[in-house]
């Protein structure tokens, strides 16, 4: 265990994505990140948007891998400022996955859930300056299709 916060994702850089065709006999779930994926690019553009998915962030409250955890799962968008270096803007979908703090109140989970994005901003711009992002988008290429990227279709790759 090494930090109270633990924050995994996978990134797709909206810049890469050439074409959002969804196949006729796509899942809802593909279905669904594809209107997710459309929406960000129509409010945000390509650049400097980044879509985060297949992600969860864990709080722990105790000194134990399994007592004291609330998980919480997520997606959405990060957006960077002009530089591309700091995170301006974080906009996510959170949910309460799983919790061993035997029952978390309403109004508890609603402010973890906030904590969520404050913590994923500062994730990010982590993210960033140890060079993960500008490896990602080198890793990725160019993404002629969404359908060619398996893991957006919440398969992974």
């Amino acid at each position: 265990m090494d930090t109270p916060v633990d924050i995994a994702f996978e990134c797709l850089p909206l810049r890469l994505v050439s074409r959002l065709d969804v196949p006729l006999d796509a899942s809802p779930t593909y279905r669904t990140r594809y209107e997710k994926l459309q929406a960000a690019l129509d409010s945000h553009g390509p650049e400097r948007t980044y879509f985060l998915y297949n992600a969860r962030c864990i709080f722990r409250f105790a000194n134990s891998e399994i007592e004291g955890m609330a998980r919480f799962k997520f997606e959405g968008l990060v957006r960077t400022d002009a530089s591309d270096s700091l995170t301006e803007l974080v906009e996510l979908e959170v949910q309460l996955a799983n919790e061993t703090c035997d029952g978390i109140p309403a109004e508890v989970a609603s402010w973890l859930a906030q904590r969520v994005s404050k913590s994923v901003a500062i994730e990010f711009d982590r993210f960033i300056s140890a060079g993960q992002l500008a490896s990602r988008a080198d890793e990725l290429g160019k993404v002629e299709k969404l359908s060619d990227l398996d893991c957006i279709a919440g398969l992974h790759v």
